[in-house]
């Protein structure tokens, strides 16, 4: 049950972030809401999956899939560039979120 509300915690953020782009600096009231609205929804999902989920491994995994979610919204929507770079910071990322992963679940 941790990981579903961990997994919540990384959808309602992608979103929250991506209508905070949307929001044109909170000039567009109904993506301003819909911001803020989903921050708090993230965030509580978030704190509830740390009743169990080790802090440390939850942020990884919630700022590691939501940083690269956002990157694939960015270039999907927003038509923002991907270069191979980024495309290698990304692959990073996704490698470090696994690393933790794995070395949480040795000891």
């Amino acid at each position: 049950m941790p990981y579903l509300y961990l997994t919540m915690a990384i959808c309602i953020e992608i979103i929250a972030t991506s209508s905070l782009k949307a929001s044109n600096g909170f000039t567009n009231l109904g993506f301003t809401i819909v911001s803020l609205i989903g921050y708090a929804i993230s965030f509580y999902s978030l704190s509830i999956a740390l009743r169990i989920i080790p802090v440390g491994i939850a942020y990884a995994i919630w700022s590691g899939v939501g940083t690269v979610g956002i990157c694939m919204i960015g270039w999907m929507i927003y038509q923002q560039k991907l270069t191979m770079t980024s495309i290698m910071g990304i692959l990073f990322i996704i490698i470090g979120v696994l690393i933790i992963n794995l070395g949480q679940n040795s000891h």
